[in-house]
Parts: structure tokens; C-alpha cells; sequence
């Protein structure tokens, strides 16, 4: 049930970044700086999901600590 949930929030997310990226196009050139904005918070949630699955610390307290 729990990943269903996040499938259809995963689904909501992106069909709303779709929405403001062709609304950014729609505005150029003033869209540019909305794009570059999106740009930079993609690649900073990228380098975050990025760290966290590399991290073995979290991973160990998440499965034996938080019980």
C-alpha cells in the first residue's frame, strides 16, 4: 500500500514539474531563470539520493537502531 502511495506522489510530481517546465518555455525568456532554478535543485536532490545510498552508517540505524 505504501508504495503505491509514492508511485502516485512520484506520478503527481512529475506531471507538475512537466507543468511548470512548459510553462517556463511558454515565458521565455524570463522562463530561463525559473529553468535554471529547477536545474539546480534537481541536480542538489540527485547528489542527496546519491549520498544516502552510499551511506552504510544510515542504513545500519535505520535497520537495527530506530526499532
Amino acid at each position: 500500500m505504501e508504495k503505491i502511495a509514492y508511485i502516485l506522489l512520484l506520478i503527481v510530481a512529475l506531471c507538475w514539474l512537466l507543468a511548470m517546465f512548459v510553462g517556463m518555455v511558454a515565458a521565455f525568456p524570463m522562463g530561463l531563470i525559473g529553468l535554471v532554478g529547477i536545474a539546480g535543485l534537481g541536480l542538489l536532490f540527485i547528489k542527496v539520493i546519491r549520498e544516502r545510498l552510499k551511506n552504510k552508517e544510515d542504513d545500519y540505524y535505520s535497520k537495527n537502531i530506530d526499532k
